[in-house]
């Protein structure tokens, strides 16, 4: 029994000692930033008193100003309608190719892997064809004047440029909740569309009662994950109109960037970053509690 233990317990070290390495990097590479820039949104560090070494605690201080700052609301409201617009389109699009590529036809497999290219070319190569698209002589315009309409200046426009900037992320998106919710229909055993086709079921019952609540989970991920690498946008837009005209493509990612080495205001834009951080991390819990709802 003993030497039971004893090997259970050398057993043990060995997998902390290779766990540790790992530990150890998260620690320095993800730890230390992370609470550095928590001490950081608690001060008032500027590119003035940084030069002389000097910085002032002052407590909450910067999340009160930040709160009360019309251009900070504004960032924050573009932030909820960008992911919450995107999620909406990237979802709704990809689980309807997800459901037409899943059946078996003719060319079904290169033509779902041309779909995937947009998810793959990198979002700085994104970002630069999206701003050729949406110029004024761009594509988007081109078109819109073959058909005798006079195209808007979209991405110097404050109520367009947004919206081109969510077209040009459902683009990116609206692949990778196809591919993700294709995987998750997959795993949906074709017995049990059989089995309710000999009972009787059409194709919107089976749709309803059989793939939408076995398809719950996947659906939840994907959910999830679109939310999570919407919300913390960056490259994207600052590419495309760098948070303008007039911060009306300012996200939290882009707000934070620009207060933190543009104005070098950094307690204001680690200030920015902590808020960005703290709601990813609510949805982070939201979405691991509903996972623990569904193992019970």
């Amino acid at each position: 029994m003993k030497k039971s233990l004893s090997m259970s317990a050398r057993k043990n070290r060995e997998a902390y000692c290779f766990i540790l390495p790992a530990f150890i990097y998260m620690l320095l590479v993800l730890g230390y930033p992370l609470i550095y820039n928590v001490i950081l949104s608690f001060k008032d560090v500027n590119v003035k008193n940084l030069a002389k070494g000097g910085s002032v605690f002052i407590g909450l201080q910067n999340y009160i100003e930040l709160f009360h700052n019309d251009t900070f609301m504004l960032v924050l409201k573009n932030t909820f309608i960008f992911t919450i617009t995107c999620l909406v389109f990237q979802f709704t699009i990809g689980f309807a190719l997800a459901l037409f590529f899943y059946q078996k036809f003719t060319l079904s497999g290169p033509v779902r892997g041309l779909l995937l290219v947009s998810y793959m070319i990198p979002m700085s190569v994104t970002g630069l064809l999206g701003k050729n698209i949406f110029s004024n002589a761009g594509l988007i315009n081109n078109l819109l004047g073959k058909i005798g309409i006079t195209g808007p200046e979209w991405l110097v426009n404050t109520s367009t440029a947004l919206i081109a900037v969510i077209i040009m992320n459902c683009w990116v998106g609206i692949p990778f909740n196809m591919l993700l919710l294709i995987s998750g229909l997959s795993s949906i055993s074709p017995d049990v569309y059989e089995s309710a086709s000999i009972d009787g079921a059409n194709w919107g019952q089976r749709f309803l009662h059989i793939t939408l609540p076995l398809m719950k989970g996947s659906m939840l991920s994907v959910l999830m994950l679109g939310f999570i690498y919407t919300f913390r946008a960056f490259d994207l837009m600052y590419i495309m109109t760098a948070g303008g005209p007039l911060n009306s493509t300012d996200v939290l990612g882009t707000y934070s960037y620009m207060l933190s080495f543009t104005q070098y205001e950094f307690s204001k834009g680690s200030a920015v970053a902590m808020i960005l951080f703290v709601c990813l991390f609510i949805v982070g819990l939201f979405y691991l509690r509903l996972l623990s709802k569904e193992d019970d």
